[in-house]
């Protein structure tokens, strides 16, 4: 792959404020494209919009955005396409985990919150852009996850969020043949992104602190690289790690197996 294939490309990436989506948007400006960055909170956008001006970016947008809200999802995809005429390659990237077995749960409200961040943004975000994407062929790209593909203990609802992004986006490739929009569904496993403690615990509320050992799980630099690459290269699907990789087949002969190989990775948090 060109490691120029985003150069003057016109990108939207929703959760760019931090982490994975933060350091995409770092290593897209660094090969020139021009951005449209979507997440909550406009401090932190402005920050990394400073920084992606800094690494190269002829042009960077923010647009506070929710994606849980189908009106935020428009109003992000409509601005990026009246400030850069078009829009090239769509990052659905947002997301919010949980740490919880189901029995624990007190408010199963996170379920909700689950689903309409990590599958109904996709959804919303997508729709919106379908329009725009075609007339450019361009890329769809979805930041799901290794839980998309399989169980994972004390993660249920997020698991059922990013089996039905994958599901979506699988779904939604078939119906775009012929079209020349691309799908690319990344599947990265445990990333050292710093925001594990905003996670939802039982409660309903973010832990507060980080159950993963980040010194021991790939970074999100090494995570965006990869990601970046992949679509680039308008993959159908990134599975990042070995064991997701492995995973995947014995899931298919050995799903007990699997299933122990899960419980041990929660267990050591990584």
């Amino acid at each position: 792959m060109s490691e120029h294939a985003f150069r003057d490309n016109v990108v939207v990436i929703t959760g760019g404020s931090h982490g994975i989506g933060e350091e995409m948007a770092l290593a897209m400006a660094r090969q020139g494209a021009r951005l449209s960055l979507g997440a909550r909170r406009a401090d932190e956008l402005e920050r990394v919009a400073a920084a992606c001006r800094a690494a190269g970016s002829p042009d960077v947008i923010t647009v506070v955005t929710d994606v849980a809200e189908q009106a935020d999802c428009a109003r992000l995809i409509e601005t990026t396409a009246a400030h850069f005429r078009r829009i090239d390659t769509l990052v659905n990237n947002a997301g919010l985990g949980m740490w919880a077995k189901v029995e624990a749960v007190k408010d199963f409200a996170i379920f909700g919150r689950l689903m309409q961040v990590n599958y109904l943004g996709t959804v919303f975000c997508t729709a919106a852009a379908l329009p725009h994407l075609k007339k450019t062929r361009g890329r769809i790209v979805g930041i799901a996850s290794i839980a998309g593909r399989t169980g994972v203990p004390t993660r249920s609802g997020y698991v059922a969020s990013k089996h039905a992004m994958i599901g979506f986006l699988d779904s939604l490739r078939i119906e775009l043949r012929g079209s020349g929009v691309t799908v690319t569904v990344i599947n990265p496993g445990f990333v050292g992104t710093g925001l594990q403690a905003r996670n939802l615990g039982p409660d309903g509320m973010p832990l507060g602190t980080n159950p993963v050992n980040v010194d021991e799980v790939m970074t999100a630099v090494e995570c965006a690289r990869l990601s970046v690459q992949a679509a680039g290269a308008r993959k159908r699907e990134l599975t990042m790690t070995f064991r997701g990789k492995i995973g995947q087949w014995l899931k298919l002969l050995l799903p007990d197996v699997v299933d122990g190989i899960a419980a041990k990775a929660i267990a050591r948090g990584k």
